[in-house]
C-alpha cells in the first residue's frame, strides 16, 4: 500500500507500547523508542512507523515526502481532565492565594467555583464558544490534539445543558477531538445550599435522564471533598449514573480523604482524578479495581501547595496513571500540557518515558479512546506531536517553553513552525 505522506528523518520517534489495557505500574517504563525513523500515513492513519528510511514499496509519484531532521515525534498529547468551558476568570483571587486563604474557604465566601457558575450562567453560548474555541487553540499549538471537557459550571439544567452543547459543536467544528463529561455535581449552588442531597437527587431524577436522551456526555464525574459532596453522595449519584449506561470519574482525595477512592473502586470508575491525598491504603485500593489516576500536578502548583500526587509510589504499587492539566479559571488557569509533563518530572520524580506513557496511550485509556488514538499502532488516527528536541529527555529537561512545532491532525499538517496551517 502506497501511503499519502511519509514523515522521515526523526532522531526519535516515541512508540508507547498498546497491550489492550492502561500501561500499569512496571510497565510505565517501556516504550519503543525508535532512532532515526519515518512515520508513513495512508488516509489519516498510521500506515507504518520504523527506523531507517521509508521503505520503497510505501512511495508513489504522489507520496508527499517531509524531513524532520533533528526532531522528534510523538503520538498527538491528550489532556485527559479538563473544565474547558466557562464564563469570566479568577485573577481577582488570586491576591487572596498569595495572603494565604485557603481554596476552600474562598468557595466558602461565595468566590472559586460558585463565582465561576455566576459567570457561566450570565454568558451566552456563543461568548462561550468563543472562549473555549480559543482555549483550545492554545492546547492544539501545545501538541494536544484531544482533550476531555467537563461541564460543572452551571449547576442547573439550563446552564449544564448549555456547557454541554458547547462541547458538541466544538467536538464537531474544532480541529481538536473532545470527549464529554457531565459534572453537574462539581460544587453545591447557593440555592440548595445546606440541602446537598436534593440537589444530588435533582440531578440523578432531572438532570442524567436528559444528558443521556440528548446524548451530551460520555462520563460524568463529581467532586467529592470536604465541605463539597460526601462520598456516599458520591455513590448515590454514580451509581444512578452507572445505570444509565455513564462511565465514571471522580475527583477524590484532592484535599482531604473522605471515601472517594473506594467510591471508584466499589463502582469500577475508569478515573479517579486529582490523588493529592491518597493514602497507601487508597493506592491498594485503586491498583486492585484497575481504576487509572489522572493525576493533576499543575493544581497543587497553582494553589501554591507542597503536596503533589505520590505518582512514584503508585506506580510503584501497580497503578496506571496520567498526567493532565485541570485546565480551568480558578485551580489551575492553564492550557499547557508540557508544563504539566514538566512538572510530572521536576516535581513528581517520574522519568521521560513515564511521562510520554502518562500523556499518550494511557491518556487515549483515561477517555476510552486507546483503540483509535494513543499509540502509533497501524490503522490508528495519525495524530501526531512533533518537537524541535533531539530525543524524548530534552522536552523535559528544557521546561516552561513550547517545543512543538508542527502538529498532524488525522494526518493533516494542522501547526506548522507553531503557526496555524490554514
Amino acid at each position: 500500500m502506497k501511503a499519502d505522506k511519509i514523515l522521515k528523518n526523526f532522531n526519535q520517534i516515541f512508540c508507547p507500547i498498546d497491550n489492550g489495557i492502561p500501561l500499569r505500574g512496571e510497565q510505565m517504563n517501556d516504550a519503543i523508542i525508535i532512532e532515526n525513523g519515518y512515520i508513513a500515513i495512508k488516509d489519516g492513519k498510521i500506515l507504518a512507523v520504523d527506523k531507517g528510511g521509508p521503505n520503497e514499496d510505501l512511495i508513489s509519484e504522489n507520496t508527499e515526502v517531509i524531513d524532520y531532521s533533528g526532531k522528534i515525534a510523538t503520538p498527538g498529547l491528550i489532556d485527559c481532565h479538563t473544565h474547558l468551558v466557562y464564563g469570566g476568570s479568577r485573577e481577582h483571587e488570586f491576591a487572596q492565594k498569595l495572603n494565604g486563604v485557603a481554596y476552600l474557604d474562598i468557595l466558602a465566601q461565595g468566590g472559586g467555583i460558585l463565582s465561576t457558575v455566576k459567570a457561566t450562567r450570565q454568558a451566552s453560548f456563543e461568548e462561550l464558544y468563543d472562549k473555549s474555541a480559543s482555549l483550545l487553540d492554545k492546547m492544539l499549538i501545545h501538541g494536544v490534539t484531544t482533550v476531555e471537557a467537563k461541564s460543572g459550571y452551571g449547576l442547573n439544567w439550563e446552564t449544564e445543558e448549555k456547557q454541554l452543547q458547547v462541547v458538541k459543536k466544538l467536538n464537531e467544528k474544532h480541529t481538536i477531538d473532545l470527549v464529554s463529561t457531565f459534572m453537574g455535581a462539581h460544587a453545591i449552588p447557593e440555592e440548595y445550599r445546606g440541602r446537598s442531597d436534593e440537589f444530588i437527587d435533582l440531578i440523578i431524577t432531572e438532570m442524567l435522564p436528559k444528558i443521556k436522551e440528548e446524548n451530551l456526555a460520555e462520563f460524568c464525574d463529581i467532586f467529592c471533598e470536604k465541605g463539597v459532596f460526601t462520598a456516599e453522595e458520591s455513590f448515590k449519584l454514580l451509581s444512578a449514573a452507572k445505570k444509565l449506561g455513564f462511565k465514571l470519574r471522580i475527583h477524590a482525595d484532592e484535599i482531604a480523604s473522605i471515601g472517594g477512592v473506594d467510591v471508584a473502586a466499589q463502582l469500577g470508575a475508569v478515573s479517579a482524578e486529582h490523588l493529592m491525598m491518597i493514602t497507601n491504603e487508597g493506592i491498594r485500593k485503586l491498583s486492585e479495581a484497575h481504576v487509572i489516576g489522572n493525576l493533576l500536578p499543575a493544581t497543587t502548583f497553582s494553589l501554591m501547595e507542597d503536596t503533589y500526587a505520590p505518582a512514584k509510589k503508585m506506580i510503584e504499587n501497580g497503578m496506571a496513571i496520567t498526567l493532565t492539566t485541570d485546565s480551568n479559571p480558578g485551580s489551575c488557569p492553564t492550557a499547557n500540557l508540557q508544563f504539566i509533563m514538566q512538572l510530572g518530572c521536576f516535581m513528581q520524580k517520574l522519568t521521560p518515558i513515564q511521562v510520554f506513557n502518562a500523556v499518550t496511550i494511557n491518556a487515549a485509556y483515561s477517555v476510552c479512546k486507546a483503540d483509535t488514538i494513543g499509540s502509533f499502532d497501524s490503522g490508528k488516527i495519525a495524530d501526531i506531536a512533533i518537537f524541535d528536541a533531539p530525543n524524548i529527555d530534552f522536552p523535559l529537561y528544557f521546561f516552561a517553553t513550547n517545543l512543538v512545532t508542527e502538529v498532524y491532525k488525522r494526518g493533516n499538517l494542522v501547526i506548522s513552525e507553531r503557526q496555524y496551517n490554514v
